[in-house]
C-alpha cells in the first residue's frame, strides 16, 4: 500500500461478489467509494471517514460521473476500479428479447465504459498509474452444453476483449487492466439453484464462495507488473470438457 491511503471505487456494491470486494479493501486500509442501484437502502453498508456510498445505475453516464465527483471530492484521488456490476440470465439464444439485450448492454457494458473512462481519465491526470479489475465468466472460452447464455456472453467476452485493448493502449502509463472470470460461485444469483447440479459445473465439482473471487479481485488490484490478463478461477472449468 505505501504511505498515501489509497481509494478505490466499487460497483455492484450492495451484495455477493461487490460486497465482499467492498469489505476487503477497507479490511485492508483503502478509502471506497461504493456504488449499486440502492447500496444506501441495502443495508449493507454504512457510511464512515472511509467509506462512501453512491446510488444510481452505473449504466447512466451521470451515475457514473456523480461516482467519480465523490471519489475526488471526498478523498483526493481514485487509484483502482473494480467493476463488478452486471448482469446474467439464461434463456435459450432464440428467447432472447430486445428488452432483455438492452439491459445486458446498459448494465454489463455501458456500465464498464462510462465509469472507465472518468477513472482512466483522473488516473491519467494523477500520473500515478492505477488499476482496473472486471469480473466476466469462464463461459466466455469454455461455453458448457445446456446452460444457454450466449447473449450475457457477448457483452462479457466484450469485456475481455477491451481488457487486452486497454491493458496495451495505457500499459506505458502504467495503468494495468485485468479481469476475473469465476465459474459458478455461491452468491443470491444462484440461490433457487440446487447445488448437486451446480457443483457438475466444475471439474474439481466444487463451487467457488464470494472469497474466492475477492482474493482474485484484490491480488490484480495490487500486482504491479500483471497487466491484460483473465484469470480463471472456475474449479478449472475453462480448461474444456471434463
Amino acid at each position: 500500500m505505501g504511505s498515501k491511503q489509497k481509494t478505490v471505487i466499487v460497483t455492484g456494491a450492495s451484495q455477493g461478489i461487490g460486497a465482499g470486494v467492498v469489505q476487503a479493501f477497507l479490511n485492508r486500509g483503502y478509502n471506497v467509494v461504493a456504488n449499486s442501484r440502492n447500496v444506501t437502502k441495502s443495508g449493507a453498508f454504512t457510511e464512515s471517514g472511509q467509506l462512501v456510498l453512491v446510488d444510481g445505475n452505473i449504466g447512466e453516464s451521470a451515475v457514473a460521473t456523480r461516482v467519480i465527483e465523490t471519489a475526488i471530492s471526498k478523498f483526493g484521488s481514485i487509484d483502482a476500479l473494480v467493476n463488478n456490476a452486471g448482469i446474467f440470465f439464461v434463456k435459450a439464444f432464440t428467447d432472447y428479447t430486445a428488452e432483455d439485450f438492452k439491459a445486458l448492454s446498459t448494465t454489463n457494458l455501458e456500465g464498464f465504459l462510462y465509469v472507465t473512462q472518468g477513472v482512466v481519465k483522473q488516473m491519467l491526470a494523477q500520473k500515478s498509474g492505477g488499476s482496473v479489475v472486471g469480473i466476466t465468466s469462464s463461459l466466455v472460452v469454455n461455453p458448457i452444453a445446456g446452460v444457454s447464455v450466449s447473449v450475457p456472453m457477448i457483452t462479457k467476452g466484450g469485456l475481455e476483449a477491451v481488457t487486452r485493448s486497454l491493458a496495451s493502449e495505457f500499459a506505458k502509463q502504467h495503468i494495468r487492466f485485468n479481469t476475473v472470470a469465476p465459474g459458478v460461485v455461491d452468491t443470491p444469483l444462484h440461490k433457487d439453484n440446487p447445488k448437486d447440479f451446480l457443483k457438475t459445473l466444475s471439474p474439481m465439482g466444487t463451487i467457488s464462495d464470494v472469497s474466492d473471487i475477492v482474493d482474485a479481485v484484490v491480488y490484480l488490484t495490487e500486482a504491479r507488473h500483471v497487466t491484460g490478463e483473465v484469470l480463471h478461477v472456475d474449479g478449472g472449468a475453462h480448461s474444456g470438457k471434463w
